[in-house]
């Protein structure tokens, strides 16, 4: 089970799951229990970007587990956590920086038909995802299936509009990702970032951004750097992985994640910048790697 597929799967999910645990499939091969207590501390961090990890891609522990290592390595917040899970980084001291939204990958706000179910779900998350202290939620734009690219914007925007007022009085800001469509999800919309920077201006609400991904975006477009710098002001959320292959930010891929980071936080950003990559190895350590990577 992917991320997208998960995120799909917790929406739908009854809120009696225990919240210890973070997926119901079996665990990515490579990850490992959080290692034993007597292992040396982290290294003391310079901390000017913060930084959050992505639960599903670490499914083969539980939520807990994941929290306790996430803060052991230096990172103040797990994410991409459904209602039922939304108050469980808070029991160790760190945060969600991401809450999911409402809607999956391919069905998304670009089709007027799913508005009125998205809308009635995002104003009942919404409420939920303040009240937990979470800034963010995310949403997509769901695949084109033979709908022109204007057409889905204006859709987009058209469904949007419609919970911003309530996202900005709840302080909570809807973000939406953009993603590959040419490896990992194909026919998606929101696949440019010119595309989703043009959404933005259509939403016209300080309460609509974009979640730009660094992975899907390299796969795209390629230069990282002078998108980020340009655009910086459209982007609420950053996330990383190593390409190719989506795993760790080692030296078997072609990113300069601290390059990258050091543009991120040259633009004078306070967000988060959160790690999505499938760890090879042990888990703690490949965490605690790309922590150290982008800890400019």
């Amino acid at each position: 089970m992917d991320r997208r597929s998960f995120v799909h799967a917790g929406l739908a999910a009854s809120t009696a799951a225990a919240l210890g645990g973070i997926s119901q499939g079996a665990a990515p091969r490579s990850v490992h229990a959080p290692a034993a207590p007597q292992q040396e501390p982290s290294p003391a961090r310079r901390g000017r970007i913060r930084q959050s990890v992505c639960a599903w891609c670490f499914g083969g522990m539980s939520l807990d587990e994941l929290c306790e290592m996430a803060k052991d390595v230096g990172i103040g917040s797990v994410e991409l956590l459904s209602e039922d899970q939304l108050r469980v980084p808070a029991k160790h001291g760190i945060t969600c920086a991401v809450a999911n939204g409402p809607g999956g990958i391919t069905k998304g706000w670009n089709r007027i038909e799913n508005h009125d179910e998205l809308v009635a779900k995002s104003e009942a998350l919404l409420p939920k995802v303040a009240a937990a202290g979470i800034p963010q939620m995310i949403v997509f734009s769901g695949n084109r299936a033979g709908l022109p690219d204007a057409e889905g914007l204006k859709n987009c925007a058209i469904g949007l509009r419609r919970i911003t007022p309530l996202a900005d009085k709840c302080g909570v800001t809807v973000i939406m990702e953009l993603l590959n469509s040419k490896v990992d999800h194909g026919d998606y919309m929101c696949d440019r970032t010119a595309w989703g920077v043009e959404l933005c201006k259509a939403v016209g609400s300080d309460r609509f951004k974009l979640l730009y991904d660094i992975y899907h975006m390299q796969i795209m477009e390629g230069d990282v750097i002078r998108t980020i710098r340009e655009n910086h002001q459209y982007l609420a959320h950053y996330h990383t992985a190593g390409n190719p292959g989506r795993s760790n930010l080692d030296d078997t891929q072609e990113l300069n994640y601290k390059g990258i980071t050091e543009a991120i936080v040259a633009t004078g950003f306070k967000g988060w910048l959160a790690q999505e990559f499938m760890p090879r190895g042990d888990a703690r350590t490949a965490l605690a790697a790309a922590v150290r990577i982008c800890d400019v």
